[in-house]
């Protein structure tokens, strides 16, 4: 049977010339062979996104949250698409009477909730830049951002008005008003009126736009709609500025995409709320969402109370950052390693029946439908019992666990890939497509995408298997970084943004993302080390949660600061007769020397096999596509094992859990050293 080949190319591979790399042929995805999806009449804004949907479904549930009955949490109460237009439109109007229109920056600061959704429109509708401030963000970046972005009015949730007072006076400079989504006390009353600022509940703002009717702006597709900050890795964040048309764009594409593989969203369509709205994954999702007339419940803001808002919402669409995934599966592989010889062996029956059933082509509906009924149904309820879809994006999912969830949940289990300056979607895998493991699929009918040859890595875009950095052209792209032109240039070349990923086509046309370009250092010996791409090897031990390996110029090998898995750990200690709590656990020189002994067996080893109870995953693994070869110098000779996972109040890591290299390396710069001095120790 001839393999299915979701990508065509337009336009051939160049040679290096002029100094620049060479670049392998242009591709766009297959849906998009005569053409990418024409606008759809009417929408030319995002305010229009939102308008459109008011007019077409006035009394669908839009926005809800669950009320609180006698201290406990209940139901989900509604407010549907035109009580919520009516909403913003008095908040529209408080602005613009308060003095803020067209071309202004409102921040908007707090986690996901009705009052950000609504604050969001009322930017739209009057053509203000929508500047979100992230939640887990501390004071010092909200500082920058409001100064850097100049925001002069600002929302924020009931608790963040203590924070935005630390940014005080520096802030004062451009804030003039602050809208709290709940109460203000008279104190913070006091303290803002200090400064000449004004400050306002939710319901005196409300009250402020009653009875008050302002024209709203002309809005055109090149209009920036939001100005995105990147948490960034290194520096101080950038501001992303995101047009009405790349917003567009990118809903016309994944829409296009959705009724290709029979996935369309629909106005019954339900999503919950809770990965950050500042950040472009959720805030396109939701655009999505509103577009079809869907409904949004929202979260509690406790990530342990997310399962029970989960159950209570029943969402039919789930989207996640693989630490949750992740969670997930520790939690199911846990349950049923603990659950009895019966339950255990059953699982593993109709586990490998389905997958092996999978892998031969059957849809996931019909692959094994008893044992989704008797085995995996309680899975299902697990995540509400109407989860059909579930998108993992802003980080590498790993390919164990996706293979796990795709079975176990009922669901399809798709990875994407994209960044803020792409406007998020830019590949996803697809639907009963098990091949596209540990992919991030193909392009999104929208863009066209090239690899570029990154020389200094040995990565050719015009070798057997292309490998380079994945470059991306077309209407989703960002329309540069504010105040930045500099580093604008530096990433968009003749029309194309320079991800920074390293990428590799597979035969059925997606993606694989398998280093980063910048993260290579060069040891002693003048070999250089693709640190990614190692940390996604050594990262398949299941007895780890976090690893974070470190190449010194002057030495000749690796280290590595690992965070061990907890209940992993204390299984080991208690079968090796070794007593003491998880710090102590981490502090034994036996523990290193049984971590390091398994990072070394998948380097001596050079496959892994990443779950002892999953035959079938085993078999895949060893089939000779997992296959990772390790050289010498790539193997970690030293470890640290810190029994705190690496976290943002240490500023260790980005909102969306990407590590940040420099801050780690400043943070354990005294434990890196001793490692050094522990690793050049002559040898027993």
């Amino acid at each position: 049977m001839a393999q299915k080949r979701y990508i065509i190319e337009v336009e051939k591979a160049k040679e290096a010339k002029d100094g620049r790399p060479s670049m392998g042929p242009v591709y766009r995805s297959v849906f998009a062979k005569d053409g990418f999806p024409p606008p759809i009449p009417g929408l030319d804004c995002c305010w229009d996104v939102f308008r459109i949907s008011v007019e077409k479904y006035p009394r669908n549930p839009m926005l809800g949250r669950r009320e609180e009955v006698n201290g406990k949490a209940g139901k989900y109460v509604w407010q549907t698409y035109k009580e919520v237009y009516d909403i913003v439109v008095k908040l529209g109007n408080a602005m613009r009477s308060c003095g803020f229109g067209e071309g202004d920056k409102c921040g908007i600061y707090g986690v996901n909730c009705p009052e950000w959704i609504m604050s969001m429109q009322a930017c739209n509708a009057h053509g203000l830049y929508c500047v979100p401030l992230y939640d887990t963000l501390g004071a010092g970046a909200v500082e920058f951002i409001i100064n850097h972005s100049e925001v002069s009015v600002a929302f924020a949730e009931e608790k963040k008005i203590p924070e935005l007072l630390k940014t005080f006076p520096s802030t004062t400079k451009y804030l003039r008003t602050l809208v709290s989504f709940g109460k203000v006390t008279p104190e913070q009353r006091e303290a803002i009126e200090k400064f000449g600022l004004r400050i306002y509940s939710w319901e005196e703002f409300l009250q402020l736009g009653s009875n008050k009717d302002f024209d709203l702006p002309v809005k055109k597709k090149s209009d920036i709609c939001t100005i995105m900050y990147t948490s960034g890795t290194t520096g101080d964040p950038k501001g992303v500025m995101i047009s009405n048309e790349s917003i567009i764009s990118l809903l016309t594409g994944v829409r296009r995409l959705l009724e290709r593989v029979n996935e369309e969203l629909t106005e019954k369509d339900v999503y919950l709320s809770y990965l950050p709205l500042a950040h472009i994954f959720d805030r396109v999702i939701e655009e999505l969402f509103i577009l079809h007339g869907a409904s949004i419940g929202f979260w509690r803001g406790d990530v342990k109370l997310l399962l029970e808002d989960i159950g209570e919402l029943k969402p039919t669409i789930f989207c996640a950052v693989p630490r949750v995934l992740d969670r997930v599966y520790s939690g199911l592989t846990q349950k049923i390693s603990s659950g009895g010889f019966l339950k255990k062996t059953l699982f593993n029956v109709a586990y490998s029946f389905k997958y092996h059933n999978m892998r031969k082509g059957h849809k996931h509906v019909e692959a094994a439908p008893i044992c989704d009924k008797v085995v995996f149904s309680k899975v299902k309820q697990g995540l509400g019992g109407n989860v059909r879809l579930i998108l993992s994006g802003a980080a590498p999912l790993a390919t164990h666990v996706e293979a796990f969830l795709r079975v176990v949940t009922c669901a399809h289990v798709l990875q994407g890939y994209g960044l803020t300056e792409t406007c998020a979607g830019t590949f996803v895998s697809l639907p009963n497509e098990l091949p596209m493991l540990g992919t991030v699929g193909p392009p999104v009918p929208n863009v066209d995408v090239c690899l570029e040859s990154v020389p200094e890595m040995g990565y050719d875009a015009l070798a057997e298997v292309p490998r380079g950095e994945v470059c991306v052209r077309g209407s989703t792209l960002f329309s540069g970084y504010y105040k930045r032109e500099d580093l604008t240039s530096e990433v968009i070349v003749d029309g194309w943004f320079h991800t920074g990923d390293v990428g590799e086509w597979q035969a059925d046309g997606s993606l694989k993302i398998i280093d980063r370009k910048k993260n290579i250092f060069k040891l002693s010996q003048g070999e250089y080390v693709a640190v990614e791409n190692l940390e996604n090897i050594y990262g398949l031990v299941s007895d780890i949660d976090s690893i974070w390996i470190y190449g010194n110029s002057f030495e000749s090998f690796l280290v590595a600061v690992v965070n061990p898995n907890q209940q992993a750990l204390e299984r080991w200690a208690e079968e090796n007769q070794i007593s003491g709590d998880f710090k102590s656990l981490c502090e034994n020189p036996k523990a290193k020397e049984n971590i390091i002994g398994q990072l070394n067996k998948i380097a001596k080893e050079k496959k892994t096999k990443v779950s002892s109870f999953i035959e079938p995953l085993e078999t895949f693994l060893d089939d000779g596509r997992c296959s990772l070869q390790l050289k010498g110098f790539e193997v970690i000779r030293a470890v640290h094992l810190d029994p705190e996972p690496f976290d943002m109040e240490r500023d260790l890591i980005t909102p969306t859990y990407k590590k940040k290299r420099p801050q780690l390396l400043k943070y354990y710069q005294n434990v890196i050293d001793n490692l050094y001095k522990e690793g050049n120790k002559p040898r027993a």
